[in-house]
């Protein structure tokens, strides 16, 4: 494992619709991007760190956090409806083109989930390579359970799932899971041939103390008053 060439991959564009310029807004006295680079680098597996951005200021923040930035993402790659996929494509084809590097692992993290730390970061790759470099991918566990939720139809309550009705005690509930956006790993040459994190995937439970995501001035908030409890 140590020997593999694993790249951590952030993508942080410039643009943003519910917080203007999110990825780079202080965070109890950082810019946000800085908490995932600070901790990718305290990773005993991770090779490099590469941020995938089109914005020279973000560029700056950070190569200044430890981070490379050998190019600037084109602009028809950092628009509000790109995917991920092909931002992940573009950089790596880059590094492949333009450096000779070709690492054999992806970790895709995105900047949007501080609280993530570097030991998370190494459980998963070490759960990756158990379980044969199965694509991965970090979930954490809801409070909210669907099968005890309703929809409304004119002014009546039905079940959201048809099956919920057995479920009358809490203890009895399925454990249900939401992709929290904090970690994503998988063996480059899937992620060049196929879109390996809509296929099957391991689930890598994390703490939902780790578990927020950025994307409201409202979340920057509450990553505020964590980080003022752990400091």
């Amino acid at each position: 494992m140590k020997n593999c060439q694993i790249l951590a991959l952030v993508p942080a564009r410039g643009g943003s619709k519910g917080v203007p310029h999110k990825n780079i807004k202080e965070l109890a006295g950082k810019p946000l991007i800085a908490y995932t680079i600070e901790e990718a680098r305290k990773s005993k597996y991770i090779s490099r760190i590469v941020v995938s951005t089109d914005d020279p200021r973000i560029a700056r923040i950070a190569t200044k956090y430890g981070a490379e930035v050998p190019f600037l993402r084109p602009k028809r790659l950092a628009k509000d409806n790109t995917p991920t996929l092909p931002v992940l494509r573009h950089a790596i084809e880059y590094l492949m083109q333009e450096e000779g590097y070709s690492p054999e692992v992806v970790v895709l993290l995105q900047p949007t989930t501080p609280l993530r730390t570097h030991k998370s970061i190494d459980r998963g790759i070490e759960m990756f390579f158990k379980n044969n470099r199965q694509t991965l991918i970090s979930v954490t566990q809801v409070k909210e359970n669907p099968y005890w939720m309703k929809v409304l139809r004119g002014r009546f309550l039905y079940p959201f799932i048809k099956t919920s009705a057995k479920y009358l005690r809490r203890q009895d509930l399925p454990r249900v899971y939401l992709l929290n956006g904090a970690l994503y790993i998988t063996e480059t040459r899937k992620l060049m041939r196929t879109d390996p994190f809509n296929g099957k995937a391991i689930g890598f439970v994390m703490d939902r103390s780790e578990s927020l995501d950025i994307d409201e001035e409202e979340d920057f908030l509450l990553a505020e008053a964590v980080f003022k409890k752990i400091s």
